[in-house]
């Protein structure tokens, strides 16, 4: 789980770097609100569309070569974007590391779901922690090496993505020890149930509406308001690193108390928590900011999970879908939201990120239980 949530980190650190950078690429390329929420649009379509592509072919034939080489082109991607000498070039290069990024999440979260057994909300909680932490250190790492030696310091974040990449691809054997016998694979599953799968993705397209806003305009909503861009990117920090909390904390209770009860929780408690960052913030605003991070972030370990148990015959599938959309989606309301800012002001744009999880809260209370009795004596067979 250690390399699994390594692996994670190493990806998400290239994806964090990107609403980092967008201060910095505003000011070069001179871009407006929608052309730099078209870069985060690129990475999450990048990153997003084929992402059931490539679990339909992990469940299909298995590939574990996707894990060290999804990590190395997220890296080299975005470590490009930042020294192309053009906007269109740049967005290429966010693409391409959108498309490594694609590639390790659904054959990375299958193997966190074989390697964590019964407890698998806990154990994907563990895996998440990584991305977390990654995405955290994105803009945490991204904006003093900008400020430093400008955009070519970025190149700078390629090298832990590449020794991380050489990491997994040594330890490729070992991790492929952890795959289940295919009649214990089939013992734990159960039916699909597409329906309760289709709820799920229509609250966790709601749920990304709201945070991609957030990620994608909260540095520039700061610089805004006359503080300056290392501040917005502090506060974007604050907001992951806490939320990777979160993670820890939901995996566990989502186990005990259930997974609904904890998706419900913290959908409804997002919307009120943004109102209070745009409208107040300030200390209280960035506490707002920070627990929003914990609402929204604890949740994406849940939502994989219910997602491979309302898909048990296709869990990688599953995971490519649930983090797919979240990513796809968000980027496509990353570019919406961006319009509106443009075309009226950003704070009517983040109040519309806000509204989002009150729709999504109204579908939590239509989804079915994720897990049953039988599936749950099988699951104890998985290591």
């Amino acid at each position: 789980m250690a390399l699994l949530s390594t692996g994670h980190l190493a990806t998400d650190l290239a994806s964090g770097s990107l609403p980092a950078l967008l201060p910095f690429l505003v000011d070069r390329f001179d871009l407006s609100y929608t052309l730099a929420a078209t870069l985060v649009l690129g990475s999450a379509v990048s990153s997003s569309v084929i992402q059931p592509l490539f679990g339909l072919w992990s469940d299909r034939r298995g590939a574990l070569w996707l894990l060290p080489s999804g990590v190395a082109v997220a890296g080299i991607g975005i470590a490009l974007a930042a020294v192309a000498p053009s906007y269109w070039l740049a967005a290429v290069c966010v693409v391409v590391s959108g498309l490594g990024i694609a590639a390790y999440h659904p054959e990375g979260s299958k193997f966190a779901a074989y390697a964590s057994g019964r407890r698998r909300a806990s154990g994907m909680s563990l895996f998440s922690i990584g991305g977390n932490i990654g995405y955290a250190l994105g803009p945490t790492l991204t904006t003093p090496l900008v400020l430093w030696l400008g955009l070519r310091g970025e190149l700078l974040v390629l090298a832990p993505c590449l020794g991380i990449a050489a990491l997994l691809a040594f330890t490729a054997r070992f991790l492929g020890t952890f795959v289940p016998a295919r009649e214990v694979r089939r013992a734990a599953s159960g039916e699909d149930r597409l329906g309760a799968l289709t709820i799920l993705l229509t609250v966790v397209a709601f749920r990304s509406v709201a945070w991609f806003g957030l990620i994608t305009f909260v540095p520039l909503w700061e610089v805004s308001l006359g503080h300056s861009k290392a501040y917005g990117n502090h506060l974007l920090s604050l907001m992951l690193l806490v939320g990777g909390v979160g993670t820890l904390l939901a995996g566990p209770a989502a186990d005990r108390f259930g997974r609904r009860p904890v998706l419900t929780a913290t959908t409804a408690a997002t919307g009120p928590l943004i109102f209070v960052f745009v409208l107040v913030g300030g200390v209280l605003g960035a506490a707002c900011l920070a627990l929003v991070g914990v609402a929204v972030i604890s949740t994406f370990g849940v939502t994989m999970v219910m997602g491979q148990e309302y898909l048990p015959q296709r869990i990688g599938m599953a995971s490519g879908l649930v983090i797919g959309l979240s990513i796809g989606l968000g980027g496509v309301a990353a570019v919406a939201l961006g319009a509106l800012a443009d075309s009226i002001d950003l704070r009517t744009a983040l109040y519309v990120s806000a509204a989002a999880p009150v729709l999504g809260l109204l579908l939590c209370f239509l989804l079915p239980p994720t897990r049953r009795k039988a599936r749950l004596e099988a699951e104890v067979a998985l290591p």
